[in-house]
């Protein structure tokens, strides 16, 4: 109402202890790059583990984020044996918490699942006067994910993009798509993943297709198999609600193949616009109308 933005706070919970993926199936760095483009007040890590599990977690992501980070831990991965459900105590909790704090990593910090005002209220006095977390200063590479991210450097070399899921490049793709053979087509994307591309294309661009369905199943079908999820996916299309339909279907940061300047200046805003939107990388083609 005032028309102000409001800044917000993301919070990430990771399901398995030992793990680096959260429950998206996503590690830290790949969750980081899905929700970079939102202007946040912070990003944290909160729920389901202690502060053992935790702690790798938080260290990783307060390298990466400049933004706040926040931590807000259990106590302790739960035991229904113990009396209070959690083995932390306030006496146990709170001195992890400080030497998170004094390391750099946290400027946020409270507890979740098993923590009392007990808890809480040692942890705010632990971590008095403690100097909060510099917001680091991040090199602007492209950064894009999967379930796991990918970073394009100067020293990268090339980026590998799988074509083969194309069905106006791969007939025997298209094939199998007008065919309605999604198991097959799957192993396709599969196919190009295990051969090393660092992210795959998806095009349904085909007159007998209908193109915003296809483009929605697939997609969906991939998110289900993670040894294919795990790569970016490129977003290819000429028509822009097919590229909006993947945008709402793929998880990640993805890109969008492609928007140009063909139908004006306007339309292309708009498009760029809504792209940034859904946290997506852009193809832009020099060409215009």
């Amino acid at each position: 109402e005032t028309g102000r933005c409001v800044p917000l706070m993301a919070s990430v919970t990771f399901i398995q202890a030992g793990s680096n993926r959260g429950v998206t199936g996503q590690t830290v760095e790949a969750f980081w790059n899905s929700i970079s483009h939102v202007p946040l007040l912070s990003v944290g890590i909160n729920c389901a583990l202690g502060p053992k599990e935790m702690r790798p977690l938080i260290e990783e992501l307060s390298q990466i984020a400049p933004v706040f980070v926040s931590s807000h831990p259990n106590a302790g991965l739960p035991n229904p044996l113990l009396p209070t459900g959690f083995p932390e105590t306030p006496d146990s909790l709170a001195p992890q918490l400080r030497e998170w704090a004094q390391r750099g990593w946290l400027n946020i910090v409270g507890g979740c699942c098993g923590t009392t005002p007990a808890h809480i209220k040692l942890i705010a006095e632990s971590v008095r006067g403690i100097p909060p977390r510099t917001i680091p200063v991040i090199e602007p590479l492209t950064r894009l994910s999967g379930l796991e991210a990918v970073t394009i450097r100067p020293d990268s070399n090339f980026v590998n993009i799988g074509e083969r899921t194309n069905v106006t490049g791969s007939p025997a793709f298209a094939k199998l798509i007008l065919g309605g053979d999604y198991d097959q087509a799957l192993s396709v994307a599969r196919q190009q993943v295990e051969g090393g591309a660092q992210v795959i294309d998806i095009n349904m661009d085909e007159g007998m297709l209908d193109s915003k369905a296809a483009m929605e199943k697939f997609l969906r079908l991939i998110a289900s198999e993670p040894d294919i999820a795990r790569v970016p996916i490129m977003v290819d299309s000429c028509k822009w609600e097919v590229l909006e339909t993947g945008l709402k279907n793929v998880q990640g940061k993805s890109i969008v193949n492609s928007i140009s300047l063909k139908e004006g200046e306007a339309t292309f805003i708009r498009h760029a616009t809504l792209v940034r939107r859904y946290g997506a990388a852009v193809v832009v083609m020099a060409f215009d109308e």
